[in-house]
């Protein structure tokens, strides 16, 4: 009898940003799944090239709420962004996992000391930010507050 060991894959969290007005959260539920591109940030070029297929993401409405308002999954790894032919640009896909019960605002994360190092409050303008587990739980208990 063989056995076949599987690599585990320990899941990443992170917080992907989209403004309400170009791609809201009611659209990706609509639409099912999408591809997460238009990233033209260094580091987080670097941060879309590190998800993996189950990774976990918050949600983030920028400029209008900025609030925290669903959970998605990353559903395809990265691949070349199609909105350019610049291959050092990327992409990667996610579906709709659920909405928060609650949004979380950015005023709620900047009062919370573990999250005073998180990449959202220290470089606001970072489309795509890591999260520690302890980080995604935090939020996720605010959102259910």
């Amino acid at each position: 009898m063989g056995f076949f060991f599987e690599q585990i894959h320990q899941m990443n969290y992170w917080i992907i940003k989209s403004e309400p007005v170009k791609y809201p959260w009611h659209q990706l539920v609509s639409d099912g799944r999408t591809c997460w591109d238009g990233i033209r940030n260094y580091t987080a070029r670097i941060n879309l090239r590190e998800m993996r297929v189950g990774d976990i993401c918050c949600f983030y409405h920028s400029n209008e709420g900025k609030e925290i308002v669903g959970l998605a999954k990353v559903i395809r790894e990265v691949y070349q962004d199609p909105t350019t032919t610049d291959t050092a640009w990327v992409a990667v896909d996610i579906e709709p996992l659920k909405k928060l019960t609650k949004p979380v605002t950015l005023q709620q994360m900047k009062a919370e000391p573990l999250l005073q190092s998180n990449d959202l409050i220290r470089i606001g303008r970072l489309s795509v930010c890591k999260l520690s587990q302890e980080g995604f739980d935090l939020i996720v208990n605010l959102s259910e507050c």
